[in-house]
């Protein structure tokens, strides 16, 4: 493992500053700084800009390494510099010698004056072993499960795109540009994963993380997700709710025709089966289409219609309701 010298981490960037927040910053202050540097800096709003580039580069680096709780409390302990790598400890405890000191095959032993211990401090030298040797695990762990590079990145969608699928060619904070599969039926939040196309820890890493892509789904003008189900309203003449007929259906998939029964009342709810979302096992939802009537406006001749014909029939709807 390679230790770095105080000189040595001072040329490492530090996280708090590239994302302009204190160190004492609370999470969600340094996930609202990053989310607007990143908006600020992305490569698709500086074609060509290597500084912006450089820049998103290092916020999303920094937001990454300050996300991960424990990597960030060794980092505020000193335990860590920017880079994830383990700073030289300088303490009295060296056998053999004085601070920093690893003369272990001198005459100086663990019991001799030089040392700074007795036999009586065995104790206290095991547990500072055990110690170095448990954070030695947990930071081969880390390494292990990918979180040293880890990136994400945000990608918008519209509506039809998550319910259908779609094929996006995203820019990753590496520079490379990918295309990205929208599966059908995503959802608003959903991450993908991408593997091996995150920012390695450095250039000799070992290990490539994985790159996520968080998927923003555009809300619809008109179209709302149930479950599988996809709801609409769908204004339809006094003429079409009175007499019925076919009308044109706007879908996820495109234009379709539906048939309005006569006498449909406003609220009434007519189903296309199997033009919702896509589930499991080839399954699908429905798109359930609620009915609502809408009244000419401004028109005298139907004013004067409905005003001949009310007197005569004396309808009420509230009679039939139950409501009178």
């Amino acid at each position: 493992m390679l230790f770095l010298d105080d000189a040595d981490a001072e040329t490492v960037k530090d996280p708090y500053q590239i994302l302009g927040v204190a160190k004492s910053a609370p999470d969600d202050e340094i996930k609202k700084a990053y989310r607007a540097l990143a908006r600020e800096l992305h490569p698709d709003l500086h074609p060509g800009d290597k500084k912006a580039e450089e820049r998103f580069k290092d916020v999303s680096a920094a937001y990454d390494f300050l996300s991960e709780p424990t990597r960030r409390a060794q980092y505020d302990s000193g335990e860590i510099d920017a880079s994830g790598a383990p700073r030289r400890q300088r303490s009295s405890w060296h056998p053999g010698g004085s601070a920093g000191s690893s003369d272990w095959g001198s005459g100086s032993g663990w019991g001799s004056p030089r040392s700074g211990f007795s036999f009586g401090d065995a104790d206290d030298i095991l547990a500072e072993m055990l110690r170095r040797k448990e954070r030695g695990k947990a930071q081969a762990e880390a390494n292990r499960r990918h979180h040293i590079g880890e990136v994400r990145h945000s990608l918008t969608v519209s509506f039809e795109d998550a319910a259908i699928g779609t094929t996006k060619r995203v820019t990753l904070i590496t520079g490379r540009t990918v295309e990205v599969k929208i599966p059908p039926g995503a959802t608003d939040g959903q991450t993908l994963r991408l593997k091996g196309q995150g920012q390695p820890a450095g250039p000799t890493a070992a290990i490539v993380p994985d790159a996520f892509i968080d998927l923003k789904v555009e809300e619809h003008p008109f179209f709302v997700r149930r479950e599988l189900d996809i709801l609409l309203d769908l204004p339809v003449s006094v003429q079409e709710a009175v007499l019925g007929g076919k009308v044109t259906v706007p879908t996820v998939d495109g234009k379709v025709s539906l048939t309005i029964p006569p006498a449909s009342n406003s609220g009434a709810v007519l189903r296309l089966k199997g033009r919702g979302i896509p589930g499991t096992n080839n399954t699908r939802g429905d798109q359930l289409v609620t009915l609502r009537v809408v009244l000419p406006e401004d028109d005298a001749e139907f004013k004067k219609l409905v005003e001949k014909w009310g007197p005569r029939h004396g309808y009420d709807p509230r009679v039939r309701a139950g409501m009178a």
